[in-house]
């Protein structure tokens, strides 16, 4: 992993700089000609986390939430018809209106069953 580097000699930072006699990279002060030879290569790592379906976050008590909108949905594990529903609220461009309902009843988190099996987020 990167680290931060400090000049021996004025104690300001050391930028990564590419030094094209050596054909090395070096940490080279900015204040100061004190340049060193960086042992590890790697400056900056950016990992990216591709999400391929939309996740249904935590549904604590959300069926006894007043704040949210009831729907006439069956629930699929008690039957009972009286459901809470809620839009993902991820940030995503590509992520289409999927509404996640919760059971006033037992609690249990499902979505609208009349999405294609492909359509449908995980759980």
């Amino acid at each position: 992993m990167a680290s931060l580097h400090f000049c021996s000699e004025c104690n300001n930072l050391l930028y990564p700089k590419a030094d094209p006699q050596r054909r090395v990279m070096v940490y080279a002060c900015r204040i100061c000609a004190y340049d060193e030879i960086g042992e590890n290569q790697c400056v900056y790592r950016n990992d990216l986390l591709t999400v391929t379906k939309e996740q249904m976050g935590v549904t604590t008590d959300l069926g006894s939430d007043p704040t949210l909108a009831h729907a006439k949905m069956a629930c699929p594990k008690c039957g009972h018809d009286d459901a809470v529903f809620f839009q993902d609220q991820s940030k995503r461009k590509e992520t289409r209106m999927i509404l996640f309902y919760v059971c006033t009843k037992c609690d249990h988190a499902f979505i609208d069953p009349t999405l294609d099996l492909e359509q449908q987020p995980e759980m």
